[in-house]
């Protein structure tokens, strides 16, 4: 996990976050490397993925090895 050292710009909610989930993941565009942070806690620290990492991470969520915990 990071702090925001530096302003990122470009964040959308992910395509999986919303409705009953409580829409609580964004991820940053154009960058080199995957930033995600909680929707509803904007200004606060973002973890970041290598985009390999990031691609089994969700993987991994998808098939069932990862329970998706719930925002709060």
């Amino acid at each position: 996990m990071v702090s925001n050292e530096r302003p990122l710009t470009g964040w959308y909610k992910s395509s999986y976050s919303g409705g009953d989930q409580g829409e609580c993941l964004e991820v940053a565009r154009g960058q080199t490397s995957v930033p995600v942070r909680d929707s509803k806690c904007t200004p606060g620290p973002t973890l970041t993925f290598s985009a390999t990492g990031w691609t089994a991470f969700v993987t991994a969520l998808k098939d069932g090895h990862l329970t998706a915990a719930s925002c709060s």
